[in-house]
């Protein structure tokens, strides 16, 4: 791994992770391209600012679950391979129920060059640290639906407000919010805003 690359759940204690691109558990059906193991990845700089969110967040007794973090560009482009094979129906319903797959592209679910191949972008969720319960937010990971996004119409008050609330804390911790994803965030002041890696994630 790149020598300013590191496994966030070793350098911020306390986070939570399934990185569902390592497993079955995901819009592709499989495991991608470039996730070797079930570990997320980022820069130094990303895990110091989600060591600040996470310290925030448990003040307010919440913790972090964290999805995705460095997607190596292989990853990108089986994405890519993916969305040009025929409908099978497998993910379609919980992940893209009213596109087709060429659209996740069209529409800024999926990019050809991802942000978080540049290693300070993540894709989070707030729990609540009595219960372990994931805080409601109206829509899963990779919902690519305009339920996803930010002010969307048709989710819940308390829904709204945990999305709120996640979005202050990351921004107050130096990250901007992506306007089609509730749960997508890319640290402001990246190291690496021009470059796009493609180390594997093991």
């Amino acid at each position: 791994m790149n020598a300013d690359f590191a496994f966030l759940d070793e350098l911020v204690p306390g986070l939570r992770w399934d990185a569902k691109y390592a497993t079955w558990d995901n819009f592709t059906g499989k495991p991608v391209d470039g996730y070797l193991v079930n570990r997320i990845a980022g820069t130094r700089a990303l895990c110091a600012a989600l060591g600040r969110v996470r310290e925030k967040a448990e003040s307010r007794g919440f913790g972090l679950l964290l999805w995705d973090g460095y997607r190596p560009q292989r990853a990108v482009d089986c994405f890519l391979r993916w969305s040009e094979q025929p409908e099978d129906g497998r993910t379609k319903q919980r992940h893209y129920p009213r596109i087709g797959r060429a659209e996740m592209f069209e529409r800024g679910y999926v990019a050809a060059r991802s942000g978080h191949s540049r290693g300070s972008t993540v894709d989070l969720t707030l729990y609540r640290l009595d219960t372990g319960e994931l805080a409601r937010m109206g829509g899963g990971h990779d919902l690519m639906d305009p339920l996803s996004h930010h002010g969307a119409a048709g989710i819940a008050q308390d829904e709204a407000g945990n999305r709120a609330h996640l979005r202050s804390l990351m921004e107050t911790c130096g990250f901007s919010s992506y306007a089609c994803e509730w749960w997508h965030y890319t640290l402001t002041d990246e190291p690496y805003p021009d470059t796009y890696f493609d180390f594997p994630v093991g």
